[in-house]
C-alpha cells in the first residue's frame, strides 16, 4: 500500500500558534535535543510547517545534500520515535530526485543553515512510503511532530574551493601522526562540535579505497565525541580550521587511512 501522498502544506512563518491550543511548544537551543510539549487539543488534519528560528547560513537548494539533526515523536502521549541527537549522528537527506517525503522537501529546502523547523503531519505524509511503520506500532494516520536543526546544505560533490579531490598520500601508514595537507582559514573545530566533511578511506596495506563520501552521495556530518567518529578522527580534527584537509591514520584491528576535508562546523 502506498503510504505517502504529497500534501499541500500550511506554512507558519512565526513562532506563534497556528491554531490556539494545537501547536506544540518547543524549547532548547539550536543544535541541542529539543524539549517538546504536546498540547491536549487535536492536531488537526492539515500538515503544517513552523519556522521556530532562522539561521544566518547559506540557504539550502534543490539538489543539495541537507545535513540535519531531527527529533521525531508521536503526538499521542508525546512518545519518542527517533532522534539523531541520541546517536550523535545527524542525518543526510539527498535531494537528488529520488523519493523524499514532500513534507521534508518543503521543510528543508530554501532554509538557512542554523534554522530550526517544526513539522506536524501524519506519519504517512511525514515519513514516506518506505518507513518501517508496522514494527513501531505506527499507522499512516498517526500524527507525528518532527523538529529539524539544519546544519547546512551542500552540493553532492562539495569540495574545498579550488582543490582537487582528496587522495591518500603514499607515505601515510598506520601509526603516522595526523598531517595537515591543506591549512584552512575558517572557524576552529572544537571537541563536541558537529563537523561536516567529505572524506575517503583506504584499507591497509592494499591502499584500496573502501569508503568515500563522494561515492555515497555527498558530505556527512558527525559529532566529535569519542566513539561517535572513526578511530583517530577526534584528535586529528579538533583544533583544525574549516577548509582544512587532514590525513589520518586509523588504529585498531583493521587500520584504515583517511583523508578528510573539513567543510563546516557547528558548535553546540
Amino acid at each position: 500500500m502506498r503510504l505517502f501522498l504529497p500534501a499541500v502544506l500550511m506554512l507558519a512563518t512565526s513562532c506563534g500558534l497556528a491554531e490556539e491550543g494545537t501547536q506544540p511548544v518547543v524549547t532548547g537551543a539550536f543544535g541541542t535535543k529539543p524539549v517538546v510539549a504536546i498540547p491536549k487539543g487535536s492536531p488537526g488534519r492539515t500538515p503544517r510547517i513552523t519556522v521556530l528560528s532562522t539561521g544566518s547560513g547559506r540557504r539550502t537548494l534543490p539538489g543539495d545534500v541537507v545535513l540535519s539533526d531531527v527529533d521525531i515523536r508521536r503526538w499521542s502521549g508525546n512518545q519518542p520515535y527517533l532522534s539523531t541527537y541520541d546517536g550523535h549522528q545527524p542525518t543526510s537527506v539527498v535531494f537528488d530526485g529520488r523519493r523524499v517525503p514532500e513534507t521534508w522537501r518543503q521543510a528543508l529546502i530554501g532554509r538557512s543553515a542554523g534554522s530550526r523547523i517544526m513539522v506536524v503531519s501524519s506519519a504517512g505524509e511525514a515519513l514516506g512510503p518506505d518507513a518501517p511503520l508496522a514494527p513501531t506500532g505506527l499507522s499512516p494516520a498517526d500524527t507525528l511532530v518532527l523538529i529539524f536543526d539544519i546544519l547546512g546544505g551542500y552540493p553532492p560533490d562539495a569540495r574545498l574551493v579550488g582543490r582537487t579531490l582528496p587522495v591518500v598520500p603514499a607515505d601515510i601508514v598506520p601509526g603516522s601522526p595526523p598531517r595537515t595537507l591543506i591549512a584552512g582559514s575558517g572557524e576552529e573545530v572544537l571537541a563536541g562540535s558537529k563537523v561536516v566533511v567529505q572524506y575517503v578511506a583506504a584499507s591497509w596495506p592494499g591502499r584500496k579505497v573502501v569508503d568515500s563520501s563522494y561515492r555515497r552521495g555527498g558530505p556527512s556530518a558527525f559529532t566529535l565525541k569519542e566513539g561517535d567518529v572513526p578511530d583517530g578522527w577526534l584528535g586529528a580534527l579538533v583544533g583544525r580550521q574549516v577548509g582544512s584537509r587532514v590525513a589520518v591514520s586509523g588504529r585498531g584491528d583493521e587500520p584504515s587511512l583517511y583523508v578528510i576535508d573539513v567543510l563546516g562546523t557547528v558548535h553546540v
